[in-house]
């Protein structure tokens, strides 16, 4: 079965056909630059091109960059304030005439990765960290996904979320190198290592496939490991995710 996953990112909205069962994507992404104001009209537009672009009928599977409870927005992140409370379900549906399923972007690419990639078969608690604009977190404890997990969220000094501090526009805005960068990268993960004590972390999104280049800077005692589905993994999970029924709660 043929599912179009789209990836929704602050930087990019990004999109292809993915193959249910083998979860490998089909055709090579489809990328329009996040527009600015980042606000529920602009976006939907973007997301309605990127489905008329594969000329797709069925079920589509969209990862947000914020927390989504039953469709709807509960915070609206790094995007347009406006987006809080917009049921993303509803407006997109309404935009494109199809069926949605719509959940957290980080979540998607943990989903993808624990079925597909590297965290398969992995047990206790694993958490998917994704280095973009923001930093998304995707926790699973024995394989089972628990929804909105946003470790990116946590205060940090004079900054209301670390992500403004540790993400991967921090590295970009402030020009910083991958050694520099990656001590900050690591004082994240010192905090997530602290407050939840996982088995295993794995790092998705854009900097996931630079993982060598920063991984002399990451210190903690649990594991961490690049996703081989890098930043594949957020469109692949958001696809597979309408018909496998991720939780939406």
């Amino acid at each position: 079965m043929t599912l179009l996953g789209i990836d929704v990112g602050g930087s990019g909205i990004k999109g292809a056909l993915v193959d249910a069962e083998s979860g490998k994507m089909l055709t090579e992404r489809f990328r329009i630059p996040t527009p600015k104001p980042r606000t529920p009209e602009a976006m939907a537009d973007v997301i309605a091109e990127i489905v008329k672009h594969f000329d797709y009928k069925g079920k589509v599977g969209c990862g947000f960059p914020t927390i989504i409870k039953k469709g709807v927005c509960k915070s609206p992140g790094n995007l347009d304030p406006s987006w809080l409370g917009v049921n993303v379900e509803e407006l997109l549906e309404k935009k494109t005439g199809l069926d949605f399923t719509v959940i957290n972007d980080a979540d998607a690419a943990g989903y993808a990765t624990m079925n597909y990639g590297v965290g398969r078969g992995k047990e206790g608690l694993v958490v998917m960290i994704t280095i973009g604009t923001g930093l998304g977190s995707g926790a699973f404890f024995n394989g089972q996904l628990i929804p909105n997990f946003e470790l990116g969220q946590i205060p940090y000094k004079k900054y209301n979320k670390i992500e403004l501090w540790a993400a991967g526009s921090a590295k970009d805005r402030e020009g910083l190198s991958y050694k520099k960068w990656g001590k900050r990268f690591n004082t994240f993960l010192e905090y997530v290592e602290l407050i939840i004590s996982p088995d295993l972390i794995i790092l998705g999104g854009g900097a996931s496939k630079d993982f060598k280049e920063f991984k002399k800077k990451i210190k903690i005692e649990t594991p961490v490991i690049p996703a081989e589905l890098e930043n594949h993994a957020g469109i692949i999970g958001a696809a597979v995710a309408c018909l496998h029924k991720a939780p939406k709660v």
